[in-house]
């Protein structure tokens, strides 16, 4: 922990709050708190950056977009739709990119703020969960991670639907499918989300008051419960030399990391608004104004509502009628399942490999995910199955370009979405435990150092050299796998925790955990038999 006190600047601004509102204590104590330094966790403060500027972008375009359905007949500056038939939403867009004064680019930054908003997060809980981040004592930041993700697939959802053209409202058909399809309440809450038959009057002003006032409060609310909770507990740091589940070691918030932050929201803010001026986004001029009876070719969502276009794209066409009721599994299931399965997964995740390990120690320090093998087989195996119907979602656009059938390349994704999974574990899985092997034999014998030595006997061997003290503390950062506590005593009798069905899959599970654990220690003799070569050696050759 730093002991050095505050510059003068500071010192002077936590005085005049003394004066006035007494104890700066908290004040003084956190801004030296520190904070350690790794380029990973930039991740997390991207997605921040991005949400202020979506904050920021979004109120600029709230004081000329106009929520509504009414029909109206376009005169604006766009010459292709004057006379043309659409709603105020829809027309309003179109003023906003070509007749106010910056609209256009503040529209663009928007929406690309909001891409790298939901990469970011995504990125952020991949390595996360990669590092093992989301053990004790962070459960619940992990959980509130994901109650961000999802809740910004519905906020991203909800934007890119108010301009009311083609491509928006294609996507509102999809939403209205999906709701209907829910048993025994779909058509309710079909009925109620859109005010009556689709496409409606009130979908518009429902979503707008859902994306600028209930989503962005809740997700403001998660991001300041998320910071709140991590200056707690403070920062998970990486092994590093100096770094202990005890002791923190970084740089100071006050002036380091306060600097550093303020000049990487100031990068991201120019990332974005390079990308809002050069590279179009959504150029809903192109699409027109929404038509039930219209579709363009090659239409597709944003990227994070990608998995669920392609889970509806490779479906099978299954329904079950029964009782004058039809159940649309070919909806309900794309809709509920893919999302289930991963998000639902990670968030009892944390709770599972702490039941399954009986690890219940706070964990301060990330792991590298080579030394966790299971762990990390399991979010590759995840992440292959996100993308594959990620990549399905594009069923047709990858059949145009690549000139094969379509049915061909919904045939792949139907197989692969099972099989690509469980490729991607077992691979990932043995490379793992090949670089495991690999730390182990950097420990027991050093790093090749290039020098050939002969010996008498004229036999020839690379000279090793004891790895860096840097490489080896991130070597023996690895917790070797801690044998299971047997499941009888000397007694015969049974342990508690072992008895029962669910006694039995934890041990499985457990052994299933750590079976291909390779120890990494650091042995007193590791290098006696080279140094006995080096000593009877008689050239060198390089």
């Amino acid at each position: 922990m730093s002991q050095a006190t505050p510059p003068k600047a500071i010192e002077g601004t936590l005085g005049f709050i003394d004066e006035r509102l007494g104890s700066t204590t908290f004040f003084r104590r956190n801004v030296k708190k520190v904070f350690p330094d790794h380029w990973s966790f930039m991740l997390g403060e991207i997605a921040l950056y991005s949400f202020i500027i979506l904050l920021l972008t979004g109120t600029f375009l709230t004081l000329w977009f106009k929520p509504s359905m009414v029909e109206v007949v376009y005169d604006g500056s766009y010459t292709k739709l004057q006379g043309v038939k659409m709603s105020e939403a829809y027309d309003s867009t179109l003023h906003i990119s070509f007749d106010v004064r910056g609209g256009l680019l503040m529209r663009q930054i928007h929406h690309w703020a909001a891409i790298l908003f939901m990469a970011s997060i995504l990125a952020h809980m991949l390595r996360v969960f990669f590092t093992g981040a989301y053990r004790k004592p962070r459960e619940l930041n992990w959980l509130i991670g994901i109650g961000m993700f999802t809740l910004g697939m519905l906020e991203g959802l909800f934007g890119y639907s108010l301009p009311d053209d083609l491509l928006s409202g294609t996507g509102l058909r999809i939403t209205q499918g999906v709701a209907e399809s829910i048993p025994l309440v779909g058509t309710y809450i079909y009925m109620f989300l859109f005010g009556g038959e689709f496409p409606g009057q009130d979908i518009v002003p429902r979503l707008y008051m859902l994306h600028i006032l209930l989503i962005p409060a809740l997700i403001l609310g998660m991001v300041t419960a998320h910071m709140m909770i991590m200056w707690h507990q403070k920062h998970t740091a990486m092994p590093v030399k100096n770094q202990t589940e005890q002791q923190v070691y970084g740089y100071p918030f006050y002036p380091v990391f306060m600097a550093k932050t303020g000049a990487y929201f100031l990068f991201t803010f120019g990332v974005v608004a390079l990308l809002g001026a050069f590279a179009q986004i959504n150029p809903i001029w192109l699409f027109g104004p929404y038509d039930p009876g219209a579709i363009s070719s090659g239409s597709q969502p944003d990227w994070y509502m990608g998995v669920l276009e392609g889970a509806l794209r490779i479906m099978p066409n299954w329904e079950i009628t029964a009782w004058g009721h039809t159940l649309s599994l070919n909806v309900l299931i794309p809709a509920a399942v893919p999302l289930g399965i991963v998000f639902g997964g990670a968030a009892a995740w944390p709770f599972i490999e702490a039941w399954v390990t009986g690890d219940k120690r706070q964990h301060h320090v990330n792991t590298r995910p080579r030394n966790a093998p299971v762990r990390t087989a399991t979010g590759m195996a995840a992440v292959t199955f996100y993308g594959l119907l990620w990549l399905a979602g594009a069923n047709d656009v990858l059949a145009e370009r690549f000139h094969v059938s379509l049915f061909a390349t919904t045939w792949f994704f139907r197989v692969t979405v099972f099989l690509g999974p469980l490729i991607a574990f077992i691979v990932t899985k043995r490379i793992c435990l090949g670089l495991q092997r690999k730390d182990a034999d950097t420990i027991g014998h050093g790093v090749e150092s290039g020098v050939i030595l002969m010996s008498p006997e004229g036999r020839f061997s690379e000279r090793h050299e004891a790895p860096r003290e840097e490489e080896k503390t991130v070597i023996l950062s690895k917790e070797n796998a801690r044998p299971e506590a047997p499941a009888r005593d000397a007694e015969g009798i049974p342990a508690p925790g072992s008895k029962g069905p669910l006694g039995h899959l934890r041990s499985r599970l457990n052994r299933a955990w750590t079976f291909d654990d390779i120890p990494v220690e650091e042995h007193e003799h590791g290098h006696s038999d080279q140094k006995a070569i080096e000593s009877g050696s008689e050239q060198v050759k390089h």
